[in-house]
């Protein structure tokens, strides 16, 4: 009693408070700063206070666990939280487990569920308020609907003796018996102010420990039961003696208020004294017996908490999928039902170390091949990787230090004080950035030295086709161990980054999990039943349909499939399809759910009633949808996911079409030779089309969904055509397949030149009459012999499962950009998975990180330019380019200006001086992962990191500060540093129009690339302007020619020579051996954000290739690099 006064002023500011938080930091605050706190005012307090046992009865909580809340501390405080609160619980209940748990409690009482997707939930609500039943609304989002402002409110009416409530316009009496729950399936919600204090928000989301001691329960119960069954008696009891000494204290505490006269006359009072000091005994007897026996039943059970620690951290692995892609939702019940089929398939062993190794290893197997069917081919090794690691850092095998900078790289803000880069000549700053911060690790001290001793050792450790596998240079080969090694790919040779963790994973869980299962359609039927959907997960170019009817007709399902695509107006059909296959026993296929969103909430409670109900036991619900974070979490929870991509490869694609066409179809033609040489032609076509875009930018600027419709239309032209005309005609073809079929799709010019570029080759003369005519530069592809089907099928299948780049008119540099833009994606998806709240290296936390990173980025961010100053001297002269100036400096200065008010907010936010917006949390989480954040790049578009992006800001303003100093034009303008460059070129025609008295339309571009070096350039040319600074990519430059050459291996992109932009009159066309090269503001060459990359065409002697072999190499030129 004596801490009564402390505890209930720390229950009730648990309870006010604490809901959202998780276990580990309600910890942190109860025990380090509340007690403390308490403690210092002079109020009594329990030295070690605990929530449950202040306010919960053994016996309550004991209930609460039959009922499906789980046992551990975290998920009972939450227990108590939601039945205790003065306001009504909102809970946050990703994995179900609250919603269970409530339904089981409160089933016994008439329990209504109800969600705001219903029309009736208010005539629900009102009479459960008005009969006084428990109601659950369920799955709200983060915004709830106002008329429910009354009722988490409280907003009661005294009325006579009664309390009305108002809901709407009508006043119903309140029953205070009435308990409201409301619940939500998102991770992570974010509530806005006025809903925290209407409810009281509880996180039910499940963490490692908690799931943790659920599994371990769960494999004790399987491999043990006599244990489990040993707790779960000596709980019993030791509940029921203490619920019997409540009792009898209650019963005495009555008699003993009851009785009349002397106490020892009452013989009652005095035999229920003597049976309450008979059970005390008892129960305090058994008491001991339990706690001695309890501690040897948990020893028993920490045997096997290996298998549990296992599983649980694989349960987080999937869940975190979810962040990266909407569909990758599983659900914690599906799970808990794989993990005890893992128990009973996997070996069994009289040894238990053995026998948890064997479960181990066989479950983790079995998450990884449940999860892959469910998983694009992109995110398969990620997944592995990432499974991998986790089970690594659990077991203390991996220092962190050392993978957090194989995720994050080397940031270097301030080059100043950086060491010199002793390679300068074959090593790009970005890969020095890495080394210098390297050294900075432990076992990395010494690695600069060692590149200022043997460089040339180095030099050939870089341009090793396979550095993962080559001998470091001196000692570093024998020093380090295999992430190490990785860190060093990682710093210099990204593009190898995904063959060194394809290793990683080999040698630390064993190769089949990087070989993922192939999809096994009849498997899945197998494993799924009538309540589970099938979901196939689309992506473009791919449609299941065709798969699933011969599954049907091969499962004898022919006769009672029924599919139906959505979209508008098919709702109600799709429900009666539904309803009439649960008693039929029917397969229902519903395509394309993402184009009837609207309708997914009632498809979400249909299969909510599949859950209950008990459908013909042949009923499948099958389903098909691309990406969408709309599509109803539950839905995916419950269903097996699968996803359809198209196959990988010229060769498989091309195996594919042949597939398509039947015997009769290929016979059809009556010009048979013609028909079937062009065939070939437009099966090679259409799998470059697709395939080009594993090149990335370098393939296409835009990614098409080309598909087999375009294909199958090209193929009936092709045919009719050929039938018609007794000459080949060759430009209607090459017009209605690139121009229409498949152009249909193109909407960008350049694009549209490659497609025709491919066409020409491919439809013309030659492909008749030359045999075995080549259809690229590689010799393996050809147009084979003519003859039946199989023996195109055959010569398709003699080709090679991996495309040489140049199959495509690419080169092999083309491959190594991807690996590194795959690369790239792999560390940005990894770092977006890791914990928001672990510290950092050295233990420095994320919020001193960021402050030290945001007064570097400040102490950087220059002075703003004299605008007003400036205008007043250029107003004597209004040309073109000074208005080009003015506006620039205008977009400059409010840039930084934004800069350094977001920063000064960052660092008040930090410190707790001002509330930290979902802004100023957008803002933290760039700088700590080293990206721009999206408010800065308003004035620009660009692609480089934090680091990149401030040293390039400071360069470009530093260009117009010296521009508006002078008030004279730069002689050579570094075109990049513009944030408009086209309204620059536009002023220098303006310029040059009103110079020679001519119209500004008649006006065009000249390019010469400069032969001599600027230092040579004296003052600025006569008409039109000189401009530095632009890459070229997809090409080399020779400059004593100045035509485009091949690139050097390894070289992605190389610095063009300065460019002279000469406005000419009335041009004439672009001469044969010209290249039009596009130029791009940056690396991203559609553009984005409402804005289009694409800058100017600038004319490039080809040099001894032909303009379309640089066409096929994607060869433009870039205003801005992504580093």
């Amino acid at each position: 009693m004596g801490y009564l006064s402390g505890d209930r002023l720390m229950a009730a500011a648990f309870m006010s408070y604490m809901g959202p938080f998780l276990s580990n930091y309600r910890d942190e605050l109860v025990q380090k700063k509340w007690i403390e706190e308490v403690r210092k005012l002079g109020i009594p307090c329990a030295p070690n206070f605990n929530l449950c046992e202040f306010m919960a009865k053994p016996t309550q909580v004991r209930d609460w666990n039959i009922q499906g809340l789980p046992s551990d501390a975290f998920s009972t405080e939450n227990g108590v939280i939601v039945t205790s609160s003065n306001r009504w619980p909102l809970m946050v209940d990703p994995q179900g487990q609250a919603i269970k748990w409530i339904k089981n409690m409160e089933a016994s009482r008439g329990l209504k569920v109800i969600d705001l997707q219903q029309s009736d939930y208010m005539r629900t609500l009102e009479s459960a308020i008005q009969f006084g039943l428990p109601v659950v609304l369920q799955n709200v989002q983060e915004k709830l609907d106002p008329s429910l402002d009354p009722v988490l409110n409280k907003s009661l009416m005294r009325i006579g003796g009664a309390y009305m409530i108002k809901l709407g316009d009508k006043e119903i009496e309140y029953n205070p018996e009435f308990r409201f729950y409301i619940t939500t399936k998102l991770s992570n919600p974010h509530y806005t102010p006025e809903i925290s204090t209407k409810s009281t928000i509880v996180n039910f989301a499940v963490k490692e420990q908690g799931l943790e001691a659920q599994l371990l329960g769960i494999v004790v119960r399987k491999e043990r039961p006599d244990l489990e069954e040993q707790k779960d008696s000596l709980v019993r009891s030791i509940t029921a003696g203490k619920k019997k000494l409540v009792e009898l204290e209650d019963e005495i505490l009555r008699l003993l208020n009851e009785t009349k006269g002397s106490l020892l006359d009452d013989e009652q009072l005095v035999n229920t004294l003597q049976t309450s000091k008979i059970t005390s005994q008892e129960v305090t007897e058994q008491l001991q017996i339990s706690e001695t026996t309890e501690v040897k039943i948990d020893a028993a059970r920490e045997g096997y908490r290996p298998s549990a620690q296992r599983a649980s951290i694989l349960f987080f692995v999937l869940n975190d999928m979810g962040c990266i892609d909407p569909m990758y939702q599983f659900s914690l019940d599906a799970y808990i039902e794989l993990f005890i089929m893992s128990i009973e398939k996997s070996q069994k062993s009289s040894k238990l170390e053995e026998r948890i190794q064997n479960l181990n290893e066989y479950h983790t197997y079995a998450v990884y091949r449940y999860t892959c069917r469910g998983l694009f081919e992109r995110h398969k090794l990620l997944f592995s990787f990432k499974m991998c690691a986790k089970i690594l850092e659990a077991a203390s095998k991996i220092n962190m230090d050392e993978y957090n900078f194989f995720l994050r790289g080397g940031v270097v803000l301030d080059r100043e004080n950086q060491m010199d880069n002793p390679c300068s000549g074959w090593l790009g700053d970005v890969a020095w950035d890495n080394i210098t911060e390297l050294e900075k690790l432990t076992n990395f001290h010494g690695i600069i030295t060692s590149f200022e001793q043997y460089p040339r050792d180095w030099n050939i450790w870089y341009t090793a086709a396979q550095p993962e596998t080559a001998p470091l240079p001196g000692e570093w080969d024998n020093a380090c161990n295999e992430l190490q090694r990785m860190l060093l790919v990682r710093s210099l040779r990204p593009d190898r980054v995904s063959f060194c963790a394809t290793s990683f994973i080999i040698n630390n869980l064993g190769s089949k999990f990087t070989e993922p299962p192939v999809l096994d359609m009849q498997q899945v039927v197998e494993d799924s039943t009538t309540r589970t959907p099938l979901i196939f997960v689309l992506s473009p170019g791919v449609d299941p349909t065709s798969s699933l009817i011969q599954l049907s007709e091969s499962s004898g399902m022919a006769q009672r499939f029924y599919s139906l695509s959505l979209g508008q107006g098919q709702a109600p059909i799709a429900t009666r399809m539904i309803k009439q296959g649960v008693r039929e026993g029917n397969w229902v296929f519903l395509a394309n759910c993402h184009l009837s969103l609207s309708w997914m909430p009632q498809l979400d409670k249909l299969v909510e009633q599949l859950q209950v109900e008990d459908p013909h036991p042949e009923f499948r619900l099958w389903l098909s949808s691309s990406p969408h974070p709309d599509f109803p979490i539950s839905i995916l929870q419950t269903g097996i996911k699968m996803t359809t991509e198209p196959p990988k490869g010229l060769k498989a694609n091309m195996k594919r079409l042949y597939n398509l066409i039947t015997e009769p179809q290929f016979q059809r033609c009556t010009k048979h030779y013609k028909y079937r040489k062009l065939l070939f032609s437009l099966c090679f076509f259409h799998s470059v089309l697709l395939e080009r875009r594993k090149f990335l930018m370098l393939g296409w600027n835009i990614a098409y969904g080309f598909n087999d419709s375009d294909f199958e239309v090209s193929e009936s032209i092709l045919s009719i055509y050929l039938d018609e005309y007794e000459e080949t005609p060759w430009e209607a073809l090459k017009y209605l397949i690139a121009g229409i079929s498949y152009g249909g799709h193109v909407t960008d010019d350049w694009d549209r030149r490659l497609l025709m570029t491919y066409v020409s080759d491919l439809f013309q003369d030659q492909v008749l009459s030359v045999p075995f005519y080549k259809v690229s530069s590689v010799p393996t592809y050809y147009v084979p012999k003519d003859g039946p089907l199989s023996s195109y099928k055959e010569y398709v299948s003699m080709l090679p499962n991996v495309d040489p780049p140049e199959a495509f008119g690419q080169h092999p540099n083309a491959d190594i950009q991807s690996q590194i833009q795959e690369t790239r994606m792999l560390f940005n998806t990894l770092l977006s998975l890791q914990p928001q709240i672990s510290a950092a290296s050295g233990g420095e936390s994320r919020e001193d990180k960021v402050l030290d990173l945001a007064a570097n980025i400040f102490k950087q961010i220059p002075e703003n330019i004299d605008y007003d100053n400036t205008a007043k001297i250029l107003s004597v002269d209004p040309s073109p380019l000074n208005v080009v100036l003015l506006q620039e400096i205008q977009r400059y200065n409010a840039l930084m200006e934004e800069i350094r008010r977001s920063l000064t907010d960052l660092e008040k936010g930090i410190q707790g001086l001002v509330v930290m917006t979902v802004e100023l949390e957008n803002i933290f989480q760039c700088i700590f992962d080293g990206n721009v954040p999206p408010s800065w790049l308003k004035a620009y578009p660009s692609l480089k990191p934090l680091a990149a992006w401030t040293r390039d800001l400071v360069q470009r303003v530093e260009q117009f500060e010296k521009w508006a100093l002078t008030a004279h034009p730069p002689t050579i303008f570094w075109m990049s540093g513009f944030t408009f460059p086209t309204g620059f070129l536009t002023a220098v025609l303006q310029t040059s129009a009103r110079m020679n008295s001519v119209s500004v339309d008649s006006l065009s571009w000249e390019f010469s690339v400069m032969t001599v070096d600027d230092s040579n350039i004296t003052g600025p040319p006569k008409d039109g302007v000189y401009i530095k600074g632009l890459f070229l990519q997809g090409a080399g430059w020779e400059k004593k020619n100045s035509i485009l050459v091949e690139a050097n291996p390894m070289q992605l992109v190389c610095l063009m020579p300065t460019i002279h932009f000469k406005p000419v009159e009335n041009k004439k066309k672009v001469a044969k051996e010209m290249y039009m090269a596009p130029c791009y503001y940056y690396p991203n060459r559609a553009g984005g954000m409402g804005r289009p990359s694409f800058v100017v065409a600038v004319e490039l002697k080809a040099g001894e290739k032909s303009p379309d072999h640089w066409v096929k190499r994607g060869t433009a030129l870039l205003m801005s690099l992504d580093y």
